[in-house]
């Protein structure tokens, strides 16, 4: 899987990278699925944009937890998913709606659970980040704990489930000293050092005609 070395530390921070970095395909009528505070909408202006979430400051509020996205098939020219199905109990269900409401691009991304839990565990915090046992019930948390090379396949999966094709897949890592990265590259597989370093997965599709 190609890599590509970016730091993402905030919401923010991810919305400026999707606006540069996936520009050639936000056009048109937009879809924001999980637009948190709609910071797309700002970075990209022009668009005939639509935000949905459950929380934040979505144009439409939406829970899909317990409704499936409420448009049209093929209403948008793309629609955006950015580390937003891990959430959901019905992540495969919702990923489908990506599909039926999309006419032209689908970006969706993933964490990588593994990478993001590893390190924590190993050096004995305590605390599992998404995946702990807080006091209080947590308003969100993640559903499913899965590494990169799972959320790899399971996009790849999908062109044989619905009428999409791959455009890209890669995942991000931080940048880091290139000497420390080309010793753990040495210690460990290909595979290996991604699900251990890597800390998110992002995949392109095209609707086909």
């Amino acid at each position: 899987m190609i890599r590509e070395f970016v730091s993402i530390k905030n919401r923010e921070a991810r919305s400026a990278f999707t606006a540069h970095r996936f520009a050639p395909y936000i056009k048109g009528r937009v879809l924001d699925v999980g637009c948190d505070r709609a910071h797309l909408k700002q970075l990209v202006p022009g668009l005939d944009y639509v935000g949905i979430d459950v929380g934040g400051t979505p144009d439409i509020t939406v829970n899909l937890e317990k409704e499936r996205i409420p448009f049209p098939d093929q209403d948008f020219d793309c629609v955006l998913c950015s580390d937003v199905l891990e959430h959901l109990d019905n992540l495969h269900l919702t990923f489908g709606e990506l599909v039926r409401v999309s006419r032209g691009h689908i970006i969706v991304s993933l964490p990588n659970n593994y990478a993001n839990a590893r390190v924590p565990v190993e050096r004995g915090r305590g605390a599992i980040g998404h995946y702990g046992l807080p006091v209080d019930a947590p308003v969100d948390r993640h559903k499913w704990f899965f590494s990169l090379s799972e959320a790899g396949l399971f996009f790849q999966g999908q062109t044989t489930k619905y009428p999409i094709e791959l455009v890209e897949l890669f995942c991000i890592e931080r940048p880091r000293n290139p000497l420390v990265r080309g010793l753990r590259s040495l210690r460990y597989s290909r595979e290996s050092y991604l699900n251990r370093y890597a800390h998110s997965v992002w995949a392109v599709f095209r609707r086909r005609k």
